[in-house]
């Protein structure tokens, strides 16, 4: 089945965007097709700001209006404890928080972005969307994450070439109780990293360091910087360390 196919028989539908291109293709595509949409985003403090900024930027070129819904994850004590299955506690909390507005709204079906080539048996939080009924129609019509990269490109989606970016709390090693200083820490250590050029890296703790994995490619940009970059983050952290087990 192709996606034009799905929205003609599901005519009216809210989309979950999270600032990425899977979601951003999807909203475009439903906007395309379907004959009524409703997009959300849902804003905690596991997501960077950019995130939201990149979905407005998106919603706004293709006139639609996003719809932002704050949601206090930091209050849910099986959230914070930080257990394997994490995932499925926040996306409860934040599918719950998109399907009651979206209801009120008028809108009885919640689509999201996960794509055919996802693990899902990777990811906790697919029992929270099933459990809810989330539909997802990129994995369901068989749109690979090279594919929707290539049809994003020819549509003029500006995300097309964005690389995955998993919430901040992924950052934290499982059973370490997750705090919003801990968050803030690893975010602006990020945004450091971006605004040096680096494009597609994480910040990972371990212990009281930060363990830093960069594209191979961008290792020469990331030495010939170091210097600088280990100044910096050196206020949040007390050893960095570089992964290079994992150049990503």
């Amino acid at each position: 089945m192709e996606l034009k196919e799905f929205f003609l028989k599901n005519e009216k539908v809210a989309v979950a965007c999270s600032g990425g291109v899977d979601s951003a293709f999807l909203l475009y595509q439903a906007k395309l097709w379907a004959k009524e949409t409703a997009a959300y985003f849902v804003k905690s403090d596991f997501q960077p700001d950019f995130e939201l900024e990149d979905a407005k930027a998106f919603c706004e070129k293709i006139g639609i209006e996003l719809k932002v819904i704050s949601v206090p994850v930091l209050e849910r004590e099986e959230i914070v404890e930080n257990p394997k299955n994490r995932c499925y506690y926040c996306k409860k909390e934040i599918f719950r928080a998109i399907l009651q507005a979206a209801e009120a709204d008028g809108f009885a079906l919640v689509l999201e972005g996960t794509n055919a080539s996802d693990d899902i048996k990777e990811r906790p939080g697919v029992k929270a969307l099933k459990e809810y009924g989330i539909q997802s129609p990129l994995r369901e019509c068989g749109y690979t994450k090279e594919r929707i990269r290539r049809l994003s490109k020819e549509a003029g989606i500006f995300l097309h070439n964005k690389p995955a970016y998993a919430c901040l709390a992924t950052r934290i090693p499982t059973g370490r109780k997750i705090t919003k200083e801990l968050l803030q820490k690893i975010e602006r250590g990020e945004a450091l990293l971006f605004s040096h050029g680096l494009t597609d890296c994480r910040i990972r703790l371990y212990g009281k360091a930060a363990r830093l994995q960069l594209k191979e490619e961008e290792l020469p940009l990331f030495l010939g910087k170091r210097k600088e970059i280990v100044s910096a983050l050196s206020g949040d952290f007390e050893e960095i360390l570089l992964d290079v087990k994992v150049c990503r």
